[in-house]
């Protein structure tokens, strides 16, 4: 009896690893899409409404789901703090809060290389340059869309298999 719970166990827990690695799979093209709208809003922000960077992160962050909501809200509130006088600029503020909250995002390094070419160019230049850069940003996002969809196709259905499949090898080298 004890060894069957121990089955049903490994069998378990194998078979939700692969689950959450498929997750991870669906939840990256997601998460892209996601913050091209929040591009998006940025550049009709900052080229209709002509609002402040900070108002108009701190509005985006509002609009998105989590993770991205608290990567928004970190820069608004960073960049709002150093209106105070605390010096730093907006692309170091930008790059510290993309660095600390990337990891609990499901995108990969391409996309983390495109945000944070985009925080170097937001606030140090005029209005029609970061416009080009936001436009840039969104291409090159949905170029990493359009390969994060095709890994969610080809490796979801695969991760899924694996963990329920390893558990089962795991299983019988046991008994």
């Amino acid at each position: 009896m004890l060894k069957f719970a121990g089955i049903l166990l490994i069998l378990f827990a194998g078979t939700m690893i692969g689950f959450l690695q498929a997750a991870r799979f669906a939840a990256r093209p997601r998460q892209i899409r996601e913050m091209l709208h929040a591009l998006q809003r940025l550049e009709t922000e900052i080229s209709y409404g002509q609002t402040h960077l900070p108002e108009a992160l701190s509005r985006i962050s509002g609009m998105v789901t989590q993770p991205l909501s608290n990567l928004f809200a970190s820069i608004a509130s960073s960049l709002s703090r150093d209106s105070a006088g605390y010096g730093e600029t907006v692309r170091e503020c930008w790059e510290a809060a993309v660095i600390s909250h990337w990891p609990g995002t499901a995108m990969k390094k391409p996309e983390r290389e495109a945000v944070l070419r985009l925080g170097s160019t937001l606030g140090g230049s005029g209005r029609e340059d970061q416009l080009k850069h936001i436009r840039l940003t969104s291409i090159q996002l949905q170029a990493e869309e359009a390969s994060a969809r095709d890994d969610q196709h080809r490796y979801e259905k695969l991760s899924r298999s694996l963990g329920m499949l390893g558990a089962a090898l795991v299983v019988i080298l046991m008994v």
